[in-house]
């Protein structure tokens, strides 16, 4: 099993982190840990994944019992951890969780599963081996953004970040997924991108490297599609970045990277604040 570390993930995911990692060791960073075997690295997961839930609660991302994020289990890649079912993100915590397969059936856990959420994950995740955790919830401003059907415009560094990394699907356009074959239909648009807008339904965002890079760039996604309705409900045209600085902003504040180490100080209020998530 190898161990995953800064350098590990850098190199992983070629990106030039020179500016957010000192060399030098005496300054607190925040670091990836390293894991000696997979019952270490599967309560880490959990973890995250509970704070993810917590995140999305303090974004007030809740909406009944919509909304699922998932997480892949580090010695059976095939099953992957979730949210229990009509419980509020904010309630989510380590005992809770769910441990089911791609079929649906619950491994571990007491609680039920959202018919819904599970078609969509499971068949991106059984489709996309290499997408290791995943976010959906149904909130305002990408809900909303995700009825015209468009992708995000780079009006700023923040959406530049999903610059030429995101896709709308129109499949199954607005159609609530009970059947394999609408989450198959969706999964095939999320080849090789981290977020993805599907049109009269709401935000997704999958990440190659964590839960936590995941659950950022959701929030990330959510913040700009609130940006681009402002500028477009001022009633000006805005300015748009030019594709190669657009690019560039997406290589360097764009990556798996710098998304997980967008959540350490979510991570960080939440670990000293809401204990209760590791019961």
């Amino acid at each position: 099993m190898n161990a995953v570390t800064d350098h590990g993930i850098k190199e992983a995911i070629g990106q030039k982190t020179s500016i957010y990692d000192p060399d030098e060791a005496h300054l607190i960073f925040p670091r990836a840990p390293q894991f000696t075997n997979f019952a270490e690295e599967r309560q880490h997961r959990k973890e995250r994944l509970v704070a993810a839930c917590r995140a999305f609660a303090l974004e007030n991302f809740d909406y009944g019992f919509a909304g699922h994020l998932t997480i892949r289990d580090p010695e059976h890649p095939h099953l992957y951890w979730t949210n229990p079912m009509a419980v509020h993100f904010s309630l989510v915590k380590v005992s809770n969780l769910i441990l089911a397969d791609h079929e649906g059936n619950i491994i571990e856990g007491k609680h039920a599963i959202n018919r819904a959420g599970f078609i969509l994950h499971a068949a991106v995740h059984e489709m996309h081996p290499d997408i290791l955790a995943m976010c959906h919830a149904h909130t305002v401003y990408g809900t909303a953004f995700a009825s015209l059907g468009i992708e995000l415009a780079p009006i700023t560094q923040d959406t530049a970040a999903f610059f030429e990394d995101h896709v709308v699907i129109r499949e199954e356009a607005g159609q609530v997924a009970v059947e394999a074959k609408a989450g198959h239909k969706v999964a095939s648009a999320f080849k090789g991108v981290k977020a993805a807008i599907h049109q009269n339904h709401g935000l997704f965002t999958a990440s190659r490297h964590s839960i936590e890079a995941a659950a950022f760039w959701f929030i990330a996604l959510e913040r700009c599609c609130k940006q681009q309705l402002a500028a477009q409900a001022s009633g000006s045209k805005p300015v748009l970045l030019p594709p190669d600085v657009a690019r560039y902003s997406r290589e360097h504040v764009g990556s798996e990277y710098i998304g997980w180490l967008h959540f350490q100080p979510i991570w960080g209020l939440l670990k000293e604040t809401q204990p209760d998530m590791f019961d």
